[in-house]
């Protein structure tokens, strides 16, 4: 059975799509752009300020589903600049630490609503 899982604490989906689907003891958080839940709008042009938006924004889906960042198994980081790499880490290991979740980095030629940054996550809610 699936169970869609929506935070006012996070921004609403900009598409078709949920916030989150719990399926048994995953729940899957649909990709988190840098955007502030009450106005909806991207607050700064720096990579590492927007990350922390994202992470903000997941950890408000994971809370709303009843479960810690920590029970984050796998994230998907997209990037408009593979350079901000280092400067993403940084703000990364503020929301999470070891056993870090298993992870993977493109950079991509765009985002919506010209997003540097965006971050999808798999969390295991046992």
């Amino acid at each position: 059975m699936l169970k869609e899982i929506k935070s006012a604490q996070a921004p609403a989906a900009v598409g078709p799509y949920s916030q989150a689907i719990r399926a048994g003891d995953f729940v899957f958080v649909s990709g988190q752009l840098p955007l502030d839940s009450v106005s909806g709008t991207i607050h700064s042009a720096d990579p590492s300020v927007q990350a922390r938006q994202c992470l903000t924004n997941l950890k408000a889906i994971a809370e709303e589903a009843g479960i810690e960042l920590s029970a984050t198994v796998k994230t998907t980081v997209l990037l408009t600049d593979i350079s901000s790499f280092e400067a993403v880490n940084s703000v990364y290991r503020e929301f999470f630490c070891a056993p870090f979740p298993a992870r993977a980095c493109y950079e991509v030629s765009a985002l919506p609503k010209g997003a540097m940054v965006e971050i999808e996550a798999i969390l295991f809610a046992s």
